[in-house]
Formats: C-alpha cells, structure tokens, sequence
C-alpha cells in the first residue's frame, strides 16, 4: 500500500527549512522528520551523546534514524526553494505598474530581504506575500512528491 502524505505538512516542514534545519519525509510511512546540521553530523561521526543535554537526546534519535535508513528523502532545501526567486516573481505579479516598480526595485543589491519586508508592510500587501509565497511552496512541494512518486492530498481526513 502506498502513503498518502498531507500536502499542508510538508509544505509546513520546507517553511522552516535555513541553512542548518533539514527535514526529511519517510518514504514508506510518510513520517516528516526534521533535523539539524550538527545533529546529523553527530551521528554521522559517532559522537557520544553524553557529551549532549538531555532534551538534544530525542532529536539525536531522528538523525540516526535518517542516516541509517534508506527510508527518508531529504526535502527541498533553501537552493531548491529559492526564496529571492520567489520574492522576484512576487515584486512582478503586482498589478499596480508604480507599486511593482518599487517592490522590484527593493530587492535590488545588498540588504533586498529587509527591505522586501520593510515594502510588503509599509504597503500593506504582507497577506498578499504570504499567500503567495504559500501557493509557491505548495508548487514546490508538488513537483518534490510527483517526482518522488508520493501522492498527497489537500485534506486532513483521507483514507489510503
């Protein structure tokens, strides 16, 4: 039997993917795990886990069991997501020819992150980027599963 995963969760495990955080979905069970750099490197060199705090303990137990499965697939990461692009596409989709021009001016050089945010709040069109970056990710996620062979679905009650 193959799974069905939830599309809104693995949209939500890429959301809060960085340069450190990796999430990774269980290809026979559907299960998302997320994992960071140093965890995975941890288990990786075998480091002992006594030299961890306590609570670090659960999340050492996930990067092991994703190094040593051939179960999980690593989620897009940030280069495949590629925010700035999204941003870009974002500026272009607005209507508003002067609004457009400046948004789009605003992530030009140095600095285009802040100054992104600083724009979609002073115009008042952060909910319009919000859905938009969503339905971005959503397209992301799609293409991941399809390509992965995974079906999902928009619906938090469905059967396999």
């Amino acid at each position: 039997m193959s799974i069905v995963v939830l599309l809104r969760d693995v949209v939500d495990a890429m959301d809060v993917l960085n340069d450190d955080i990796h999430a990774y979905l269980n290809k026979l069970t559907g299960e998302l795990l997320t994992a960071t750099t140093e965890e995975l490197s941890a288990i990786e060199e075998g480091d002992d886990w006594s030299n961890y705090p306590d609570w670090q303990h659960a999340a050492l137990e996930d990067a092991r069991r994703i190094i040593e499965s051939d179960d999980f697939l690593e989620l897009p990461d940030k280069f495949e997501i590629h925010e700035y692009a999204i941003m870009q596409d974002f500026c272009y989709s607005l209507e508003n020819p002067r609004l457009r021009d400046e948004m789009a001016s605003r992530i030009r050089g140095s600095g285009a992150f802040r100054r992104f945010k600083d724009g979609i709040h002073y115009h008042g069109i952060q909910d319009d980027w919000y859905r938009f970056r969503q339905q971005a990710l959503e397209a992301i996620a799609i293409e991941w599963l399809a390509f992965n062979g995974i079906a999902f679905t928009r619906e938090a009650d469905h059967t396999e």
